[in-house]
């Protein structure tokens, strides 16, 4: 495709294999705003159409972990890879369990069938990307540790958050209730929360919808609502009315398995809510001494203290002092890194 011109305009394509129409989430909601803020930057964007010869492009996005053999077949067709993986779960394993996943993966990478079931199961694909970016750098550490990744060959690019909720402002936080909005699952932890709103006797407002009406875990979270302790809000699309519902509330509340960003905390924050939520790797680096947390270890006596506590103590907890990026600033970053992957090609 010749040399690039960083001051010409280019083509990016997003490819993603979530497939978010069933499976909504924070993956969706980063991959539309995303795309939203480039168009307003003047960068075409287009979702990568395999079945299209005639689609053009200066550059793949490829959001989640592609197979080797895709990521080669691009970069022969002249575009770079840049790949910007999901660790939800490693980024908030320990030291320990970091190290003997490490130490796991060399050994069965270091025979030739082995290589091969790296290659297979994607261990390998982040090597042979031009470029890798994440969201956290406990994210980083995860392809430094278990992948062997230079550091020279990742970027922290963090997550962004709408206008709606940046401009928002702190509400009058007149409800009794706390606030947890997201998808009714397991790894969301919502009936574990529920149930543990009422042994502490303190309301939570939920906000969402499950996957499936036929899901057995929303079948398990239907019976848990009282309209008391646990309140149910059906998902709600427009951002206004989760602001309003946001600002009304006394507090914000997460109880989930595990997280690698949280969009919906930052906007609790953005709201002016306090926070509550799990204490793990990307919480700590996102909020520090500005949150409260949940026991690491499930220890359900500690938590249904810490969330009664958390309740009393909120008409006087500020929200956390942290540092929020719009959708454009986030862009703007991948932008730089877009140009600087397409120049060297």
């Amino acid at each position: 495709m010749g040399a690039y011109n960083i001051n010409e305009s280019m083509k990016v394509l997003f490819d993603c294999r979530i497939p978010y129409r069933f499976w909504h989430g924070g993956m969706q909601i980063q991959i539309e705003h995303t795309k939203a803020a480039f168009e307003k930057l003047g960068v075409e964007v287009d979702h990568f159409r395999w079945w299209d010869t005639r689609q053009g492009g200066d550059l793949l996005h490829f959001w989640g972990t592609p197979t080797v053999p895709f990521v080669r077949a691009v970069q022969d067709s002249g575009m770079p890879v840049l790949v910007s993986p999901l660790f939800t779960a490693a980024c908030n394993y320990s030291d320990l369990k970091l190290g003997c996943h490490a130490v796991a993966r060399r050994a069965i990478s270091s025979v030739p069938v082995g290589r091969r079931i790296a290659e297979d199961l994607g261990w390998t694909c982040y090597r042979a990307a031009n470029h890798v970016s994440v969201w956290l750098k406990a994210e980083k550490r995860v392809l430094s540790w278990e992948y062997g990744l230079s550091p020279a060959h990742v970027s922290v690019v963090p997550n962004g958050t709408s206008d709606a909720y940046l401009q928002a402002g702190p509400g009058q936080r007149s409800e009794s209730h706390l606030i947890c909005p997201g998808t009714i699952t397991a790894s969301k932890r919502t009936v574990e929360l529920a149930e543990l709103a009422k042994a502490a006797e303190v309301p939570i407002l939920f906000v969402g919808k499950p996957y499936a009406e036929n899901d057995p875990y929303w079948k398990r979270f239907r019976p848990l609502i009282d309209d008391h302790w646990v309140k149910y809000h059906p998902h709600v699309e427009s951002e206004s009315e989760l602001v309003r519902l946001l600002q009304s509330a006394r507090g914000f509340v997460l109880m989930s398995m595990w997280e690698n960003w949280s969009l919906i905390a930052h906007e609790a924050a953005a709201c002016g809510l306090p926070l509550l939520v799990p204490d793990q790797n990307w919480s700590r680096e996102r909020f520090g001494s500005e949150a409260r947390y949940f026991a690491r270890r499930d220890n359900r006596r500690r938590n249904t203290e810490i969330l009664r506590q958390f309740y009393q103590d909120c008409p006087s907890l500020p929200p956390p002092k942290i540092r929020l990026w719009s959708w454009l600033e986030v862009a703007g970053q991948f932008r730089t890194i877009y140009q600087s992957l397409c120049a060297s090609r």
